[in-house]
């Protein structure tokens, strides 16, 4: 009887436990199915948001709308592709590249830019509908759309160069990093955490006995006849450019082959780095052969001759990584010096937009000279140093076609022209073309004499010379408004202007948050007149920190790049 009843009850428990797993098994196939034919609005903002995702570069018109901010060149079929980015309205010059189809820029993450997305991985395995993204696994392009059924999405070849990518209208992202937070990290950076020798050397103690001296200096109410105004603190930046010129000794490496080491390129958009290292291999003020002399050491190498070389052999972003990994081993395998610091008293000078991503890890600890100066992707202000972007059209003039004219013939109050590449620009020019008589906001101009001559007439008629961001943060247009006395307008949240420690932006130049676009003209209207007379006095006085010379000359911009480099490995001393 006992075993009669256990039957009944042992039948009743399998029959409940079966039915709460056809239970659970349900509810789990329609969690399932509304994953896959669903997505929320809060999951596609978190997508947009998320840190994974970062821009690749838009579809172009190939037509007769020449796009200036490139340079094109052909691949091995003979098909235009976009390479060099060139962000002058009127320069151009032949390109060197030849990149891998498919080999794409590292841009912003933002979700608001108006061009095409790079997904690398996501929690929702799935992109934004309308989106296209390249996979990294694949190597091609996927376009976030409905299949035929009406679900999933459907795996594409890459577009056409001619297809236009539609704007994608998220509202700017307001987390941005002000002048006042910049400051405040700069003030932060000196009292940070450092890494310490491993062993202690006379180099470093001839840099802290520097620190020592320029910190407790004599004050000299206008030394060297610079202007006062546009430093930070004139009398601190004399003594230290002064102790520069008397104490610091640099070596170079001679490791690395060509063209990659040792063969600058001085002409073109990344010519900042060219010029630095074709200066500082020839100089015999500064370079030792005793590297045991050396208070810093130089690597020698060209961002954007490697991005070249190592695309040529279609090889990734990763892989140029590796590359630098393994020439650091060298160094490293080779000389005692990197170990006993990590790199720390090394420093590098890079133009090209990958550098600040390529030198990340294998560099982390070095003094990096970037043109791409962005908080938001890695810099670290009081360590790292913003190296102007200067476009090179003439290594015999780098000045020519600015003619600085007097405030009182300027009767542009403000003027901007370049492609559209990026998600700003469009912004700036929906608010503002043909919209103000004094507003002279423009697309690309002509590549010919008579495109590059309008582009320098109006440059040299403006009072404000608008320098919005392209793909990255840094534009040539700011040492460009520099050269034609034209008050450099700055808007690229994040974005570090170069010798941010010792000048005084405030002094020469107007900040706009990218927000603010819509009131830009109310802000410059606001500006009084004395105040504009100022900043144009300023722009005037620091152009001579931004010139090239085929021979260096005291304060200029070999020697800004130099200090800037010198003075954040004295911030890193320490008395043992």
């Amino acid at each position: 009887m006992k075993m009669g009843v256990m039957s009944i009850l042992d039948r009743r428990l399998y029959h409940i436990a079966t039915m709460r797993f056809l239970f659970v098994g349900v509810l789990v196939a329609i969690v399932v199915v509304f994953q896959c034919f669903a997505l929320p609005s809060w999951r596609l903002h978190s997508l947009l948001d998320s840190e994974k995702l970062s821009v690749a570069l838009p579809a172009k018109d190939m037509g007769n709308g020449v796009d200036l901010d490139y340079e094109m060149e052909s691949n091995v079929d003979g098909n235009l592709i976009i390479g060099e980015t060139l962000d002058s309205s009127y320069g151009g010059e032949n390109s060197e590249d030849a990149i891998q189809k498919g080999f794409t820029h590292e841009r912003p993450n933002y979700a608001h830019d108006p061009v095409e997305y790079r997904y690398n991985a996501s929690p929702l395995g799935v992109p934004p509908k309308g989106i296209t993204f390249l996979d990294e696994d694949l190597g091609t392009l996927i376009t976030a759309r409905k299949s035929s059924n009406g679900s999933g999405m459907q795996r594409g070849e890459m577009k056409a160069q001619n297809e236009k990518s539609p704007l994608l209208k998220v509202p700017l992202s307001n987390l941005s990093t002000s002048l006042t937070r910049m400051n405040s990290l700069l003030l932060q950076s000196f009292n940070s955490s450092y890494m310490r020798p491993r062993w202690s050397s006379r180099p470093d103690r001839e840099l802290l006995s520097a620190k020592l001296e320029i910190e407790k200096g004599r004050v000299v109410s206008n030394p060297s006849g610079l202007y006062a105004p546009i430093f930070r603190d004139v009398a601190k930046f004399s003594r230290s450019y002064a102790l520069m010129e008397r104490r610091l000794k640099v070596y170079v490496y001679r490791e690395g082959d060509k063209p990659i080491f040792h063969q600058p390129r001085t002409r073109g958009l990344y010519a900042s780095e060219g010029w630095f290292m074709k200066l500082m291999e020839g100089n015999k003020r500064f370079v030792v052969k005793d590297p045991r002399r050396a208070h810093l050491f130089y690597l020698p190498f060209s961002s954007q001759k490697l991005r070249i070389t190592l695309a040529e052999q279609k090889l990734n972003g990763k892989q140029m990584e590796q590359y630098l990994e393994r020439y650091v081993h060298l160094i490293a395998g080779r000389y005692r010096f990197w170990n006993r610091t990590g790199g720390a008293d090394h420093f590098l000078v890079a133009c090209h937009d990958w550098a600040s991503q390529i030198t990340r890890q294998p560099m982390k600890n070095c003094i990096r000279s970037l043109c791409n100066s962005n908080i938001a992707k890695g810099f670290q202000i009081g360590k790292d140093t913003t190296l102007p972007v200067t476009y090179i059209h003439s290594m015999m003039d780098p000045l020519r076609g600015f003619t600085g004219k007097s405030p009182s013939e300027r009767s542009i109050l403000a003027f901007f022209a370049g492609s559209m590449h990026g998600y700003l620009r469009p912004v700036l020019l929906k608010h503002w073309e043909n919209k103000e008589s004094d507003m002279k906001i423009f697309g690309p101009m002509g590549r010919d004499i008579e495109g590059k001559k309008l582009y320098m007439e109006y440059m040299n008629s403006s009072k404000y010379c608008i320098c919005a961001r392209g793909y990255e943060v840094h534009t040539p247009r700011i040492v460009e408004a520099i050269f034609s006395e034209c008050v450099p307008v700055i808007i690229s949240d994040n974005y570090v202007p170069p010798f941010f420690e010792v000048l005084n932006w405030e002094a020469f130049s107007v900040t706009v948050s990218e927000r603010d676009i819509p009131n830009l003209r109310e802000i410059l209207v606001s500006i009084p007149e004395e105040k504009y007379l100022a900043l144009h006095l300023g722009v005037k006085k620091v152009q001579q920190h931004f010139l090239w010379h085929r021979i260096p000359v005291k304060y200029d911009l070999f020697h800004m790049i130099l200090h800037a480099i010198w003075n954040n490995r004295l911030s890193q001393i320490r008395p043992r």
